[in-house]
């Protein structure tokens, strides 16, 4: 089944739930966007030296050493 299909039969089932039913749904909706996230941010942490790179980005940014996006499109 296509994901555009499997979306459009999901929105069929949701819209002919109970309000409490929808609840349930939501909360579950939650979860699972919780799981993905926390996912993303282990593989991410288990990347050699990531903490630490992204860390002293956070001080960089906070310490306006950065270079904006605008700066880059003049320059190439």
């Amino acid at each position: 089944m296509k994901t555009q299909e499997l979306r459009q039969n999901l929105k069929q089932s949701i819209d002919s739930l109970s309000p409490e039913r929808l609840l349930v749904v939501a909360d579950f909706l939650a979860y699972l966007a919780e799981r993905e996230s926390n996912e993303a941010t282990n593989e991410l942490l288990k990347i050699p030296g990531f903490l630490e790179a992204f860390n002293k980005a956070q001080k960089a940014l906070a310490a306006g050493k950065v270079t904006t996006v605008e700066q880059l499109k003049r320059k190439y």
